[in-house]
């Protein structure tokens, strides 16, 4: 996540370069499965799926549609407060979980049932039955003791453009918002880094027009490259790092929220992580490019010069391919969107400024698990087009299953 905001840098930032030395055997893992071969990660720090996990068709019997056709489904009449206390409610929630895996972004609207305490029920159940480690909980903002979040909840995010005003003045100079794009939190630290899985903002307030959010594919992105570009970036590990939340604490003059931020491996002063450039998905078993926006610093073990061409390559594929992104209007209050960061990026549209109304939300993430590539896991495209050639009874080359 950004640094006060849903969306980072109003305007161009220059990062310090981080010296690290990795090991992309310590990262790049699973090549036995997906939790296999992760020698390093203890136990209760692993997704506990053993393989991916399968729809059971629950959640058809309430309207919903695909937003597009790569990305993003929207279920326009569902109570989520109705689906958590629901007899079923475990089975309705992870297949919920699942969906938003496989789609990236899933929507509901006007939840006015739900408030801050339902909300972090939802987020950390969507969490623990799709299988993310027993040790992780809702994380914490390492700017959670600033004082300006009312809720008094330090697992409760507050999203206000007027605090954004404040810290991040906007400038009509700006010509490029490309570095807003990012995953929540992919900057955390420790010997086993774990990053959020899933995330989920309910806006209260909206201005009168303006404040879209965008949301773009990782699983896409990755299937848009080449095969021999796809075995190259999957041996490359990449530093991520967040300085900006530190510099935020001492000009603002609180106290950095250093205690485990939602897993005991959580803490600390230092934001900087080290991930696979290309993750697998735990739930859905897809791979997805990981190491993209503003928090990513740059890939190992390259010179500078081509970790800067892969990064603004990465950020090129997004922006100059239409149909990998979704954009959600906010049209009511309390109107609703869960995302998986494994697998998805997302910027806001920073063109309030004007607007007199405050853009306001709440925020719950989960803390998942150690990101790892698993050697054997598909593409999106991949499993989709083996799914359709099974049930259309042929095998995974086309041949008829026997």
């Amino acid at each position: 996540m950004a640094p006060h905001a849903e969306n980072v840098a109003l305007q161009s930032q220059t990062w310090a370069h981080i010296d690290t030395k990795t090991s992309p055997a310590n990262v790049v893992a699973g090549e036995k499965g997906l939790t296999g071969s992760m020698d390093d990660v203890p136990a209760d720090f692993r997704s506990t799926n053993s393989s991916p996990l399968k729809l059971t068709g629950v959640l058809d019997q309430f309207k919903s549609f695909d937003v597009t056709p790569v990305i993003g489904k929207e279920f326009p009449e569902a109570s989520l407060a109705e689906w958590l206390r629901a007899p079923n409610s475990d089975q309705l929630l992870k297949d919920l979980a699942i969906t938003v895996s496989q789609r990236g972004v899933v929507f509901f609207r006007a939840q006015d049932a739900l408030d801050n305490g339902l909300q972090k029920e939802l987020i950390r159940r969507l969490g623990e039955l799709s299988g993310k480690p027993k040790s992780s909980k809702l994380y914490i903002e390492p700017t959670a003791n600033d004082g300006t979040d009312a809720s008094g909840d330090l697992e409760v995010n507050t999203i206000s453009s007027r605090k954004t005003k404040k810290i991040f003045p906007l400038s009509a100079k700006v010509q490029s918002s490309k570095e807003g794009w990012h995953s929540d939190a992919t900057f955390e630290p420790a010997p086993v880094k774990m990053p959020p899985d899933y995330s989920c903002l309910r806006l209260v307030d909206k201005p009168s027009t303006g404040g879209d959010t965008l949301w773009a594919s990782g699983y896409e992105l990755y299937d848009r490259i080449s095969a021999p570009y796809q075995k190259f970036l999957e041996g490359l590990t990449a530093t991520f790092a967040q300085p900006k939340f530190n510099e935020v604490a001492k000009k603002g003059g609180f106290k950095f929220y250093s205690d485990p931020r939602g897993s005991p491996l959580n803490a600390g002063e230092l934001l900087q992580a080290i991930h696979p450039v290309v993750r697998t998905n735990p739930v859905t078993g897809w791979k997805s490019v990981f190491a993209v926006g503003v928090h990513m610093q740059h890939i190992n073990d390259v010179t500078p010069l081509e970790s800067k061409a892969l990064q603004g390559w990465f950020l090129s594929l997004i922006l100059e391919n239409q149909d990998l992104q979704v954009r959600y209007r906010w049209q009511n209050a309390n109107d609703l969107a869960i995302w998986d960061n494994r697998s998805t990026y997302h910027t806001a549209t920073a063109d309030y400024y004007d607007d007199p109304g405050e853009r306001m939300g709440r925020r719950t993430i989960s803390v998942g698990e150690k990101p790892f590539l698993d050697i054997g896991s598909k593409s999106r495209r991949e499993a989709l087009r083996e799914l359709a050639a099974a049930a259309n009874g042929h095998g995974e080359n086309g041949a008829p299953a026997s």
